[in-house]
């Protein structure tokens, strides 16, 4: 165990309680106080961390999204997991809400998504766009939904590369474990790369405005 903490980074501690909660398989024991452990169980040990650290999962969360993943049947969870644990659930006015419902009917309609049909909003991604689209009307920033549309095509092209990622790990090499990875950690990617590019296109921009000032 000193050596897979060591190996993983992860405190002796921290081994032993994902042992007990049954988010670390238990090693082979090989001696009255002493246990082999694989690469499988530095593999898993890393995939708990970072579903924890950098995914945002409860506990819970990180044990149902395991034990999906090992029963090979794991798509729609890890990915209902993943989403779900982003939700926000703290509350907004009803005004505001239909608002925004409003604006994600019409824009799923307008995709070819719910046309003219009812909207699910117990699903967990109609979910968090009610209440994000909800808040930034009442943060009196409404202005936004003239960019839905773009933001969709945007995210539309970030699926389907996805889903080519997905495709091409294939059957044999946990293909419900890169969705779920994809889903969640690729989020946080994407939102740094998004980041470093508006970083870099405010800069432009002001750099081109004192130029024309200048002048």
């Amino acid at each position: 165990m000193a050596e897979l903490s060591t190996e993983s980074g992860v405190p002796v501690a921290t081994v032993k309680y994902y042992l007990r909660e049954g988010l670390l398989p238990a090693g082979r024991r090989i001696g009255p106080n002493q246990a082999e452990y694989s690469d499988e169980h530095l593999r898993r040990l890393r995939l708990v961390c970072a579903l924890r650290e950098i995914g945002g999962l409860s506990l819970a969360e990180v044990a149902a999204v395991l034990a999906a993943l090992d029963s090979g049947h794991a798509s729609p969870v890890v990915l209902g997991v993943a989403q779900d644990g982003r939700v926000s659930t703290r509350p907004t006015g009803e005004a505001a809400r239909a608002w925004a419902l409003d604006r994600v009917r019409a824009l799923l309609g307008a995709h070819g998504v719910h046309p003219g049909g009812p909207v699910d909003t117990a699903d967990p991604s109609i979910a968090n766009l009610v209440t994000v689209l909800a808040t930034f009307h009442a943060l009196g920033h409404s202005a936004v939904t003239g960019k839905l549309a773009d933001y969709a095509a945007l995210a539309r092209a970030t699926a389907e590369v996805d889903a080519g990622l997905i495709a091409e790990v294939g059957p044999a090499r946990r293909p419900a474990e890169t969705a779920l990875i994809t889903t969640l950690l690729g989020e946080r990617l994407f939102a740094g790369l998004r980041h470093l590019a508006l970083v870099d296109v405010v800069r432009t921009e002001s750099a081109e405005s004192w130029e024309v000032t200048e002048a």
